[in-house]
């Protein structure tokens, strides 16, 4: 079989497209391709995958690559070829280590189609062309901007993974070390956002703002993170702990305090956010905290590498910020870029909740958080049947459930209701009292381990506020 005719049997894909003739507006595809990876127009098939060849080739043959290269700036490959008695034209286009522009836009390849770039990933893409990633770029900040206090706390963390920093560094060397100065000596944007004393009079959205929710309507309270990206953090775990409750065990002769969420995933995933904005959005990231749930959101979606999927499993890393990364990790705030999604689900699997969720939506990229594991949703993911889940929710309304009771709500035989249950007690979900008759029944296990465990822990909530109030903190 020959080239052509493995070609033509392939489907459309980011790097291959298929039309019956030649039309200027091509140029727009030719241009996505070298924006792209590369890729082959042929020409001589219609879009109902019939080889309909062209007539007039010869002449395409001399007129494509002068259009190609008068309006692209571009030489390609052009090529005849010949299958079933057609002939075909094959234009075949390199990737281009410059951006190239088609009328005065840019495009790119998403799958199959053709699609221009705007806004933060056309900046973006024209960054990375010429090798440079958006926190490499020079700010406008000068040395009088940078809080030293910040800096000395750097050289304080990081002195485990940098043995030759010392407290007496120029700032000047630490930034020349930490690739935070251009080679015209100028401050970079990671170098601004990291040690800053007032970053938001640069980049406005550089901020985060987390709210208590007791609806989708219902604000209690709004506190709005700024500084620097060191201050940023800690202010904004402290503004998510504020509407949380912890408890607390003894331990031997220590005290283990246990919040509603583990604070390490939290803080892993403030890092992620912090570290994976996508700083040149005027969206700031954003924190829901509702009475079951926490919600995250940062603009700027994955990188085309990585899915879904990926971030509960070991993963390679591609930073949208790399320096701001590689600051964090010398800081020892992350372990290994990668690592950090898993490391959050393995920490709320440690706590008994369930898997947070991670979703790209309105534009960008979200971590759920979920208190509870007695939901519908969260027990169809672990595997229980609708009878099952039914009883559960009858627990969790009612306290308690009888093998008679789980009989009559799910109308079925005692041999069933007794199967059934004893899954949910192996299963660690619900805790049987009684001996077998009439006296036993069932409780959530949770329940049943916070009776027992009730004089070696102590319940505190924070207050909430009462009405919705603004809070920024500097």
């Amino acid at each position: 079989m020959s080239k052509i005719d493995k070609l033509i049997k392939e489907q459309e894909s980011e790097n291959l497209e298929f039309k019956n003739n030649w039309r200027d507006e091509y140029l727009k595809t030719l241009s996505a391709f070298a924006n792209s990876n590369g890729g082959r127009l042929i020409l001589g098939k219609d879009d109902k995958g019939n080889i309909v060849g062209v007539d007039n080739w010869e002449r395409l043959l001399e007129d494509i690559p002068s259009k190609i290269r008068e309006k692209l700036g571009l030489t390609p490959s052009v090529k005849c070829a010949e299958t079933s008695g057609k002939k075909m034209i094959i234009v075949e286009i390199k990737p281009s280590q410059i951006p190239i522009s088609y009328n005065g836009k840019y495009y790119r390849r998403s799958g199959s189609t053709t699609v221009e770039m705007a806004g933060s990933e056309l900046a973006h893409f024209l960054i990375s062309k010429f090798g440079k990633t958006w926190d490499a770029l020079p700010s406008d900040a000068n040395f009088r901007g940078i809080d030293m206090g910040t800096v000395n706390l750097f050289k304080n963390l990081a002195r485990e993974r940098v043995p030759s920093i010392s407290n007496i560094d120029l700032v000047e060397k630490v930034f020349t070390n930490l690739e935070l100065i251009t080679e015209d000596r100028k401050i970079t944007k990671a170098g601004l956002l990291l040690f800053g004393k007032e970053p938001q009079r640069f980049f406005i959205s550089a901020k985060t703002r987390v709210g208590r929710f007791k609806t989708s309507t219902t604000i209690l309270d709004t506190v709005i993170a700024e500084g620097n990206l060191f201050n940023q953090l800690e202010r904004t775990v402290e503004a998510i702990k504020k509407h949380l409750s912890v408890k607390f065990e003894i331990k031997g002769i220590e005290r283990q305090d246990i919040w509603d969420y583990p604070i390490e995933a939290i803080r892993e995933a403030v890092i992620n956010a912090l570290i994976h904005k996508d700083y040149l959005s005027t969206a700031e990231i954003q924190i829901k905290v509702y009475d079951d749930r926490i919600w995250m959101w940062n603009p700027g979606k994955l990188p085309e590498e990585l899915s879904i999927e990926d971030l509960k499993k070991e993963h390679s890393s591609y930073p949208r910020n790399p320096l701001i990364a590689n600051v964090f990790y010398l800081a020892g705030f992350i372990e290994r870029w990668g690592s950090g999604t898993k490391r959050i689900v393995d920490l709320c699997k440690e706590q008994n909740l369930p898997e947070p969720d991670y979703k790209e939506e309105q534009g960008g990229f979200s971590v759920w958080f979920y208190k509870d594991i007695y939901t519908e949703e969260n027990l169809r993911k672990m595997g229980l049947n609708e009878r099952q889940i039914k009883a559960v929710m009858y627990v969790k309304e009612k306290g308690k459930i009888t093998n008679r009771e789980y009989q009559k709500i799910n109308q079925v035989s005692r041999q069933t209701a007794s199967r059934e249950l004893l899954h949910l007690t192996d299963g660690k979900l619900l805790i049987r009292y009684g001996e077998t008759g009439r006296g036993a029944y069932y409780t959530l296990a949770k329940f049943a381990t916070k009776n027992q465990n009730a004089s070696k822990m102590t319940q505190t909530s924070n207050k909430r506020p009462k009405n919705a109030s603004e809070v920024k903190t500097k």
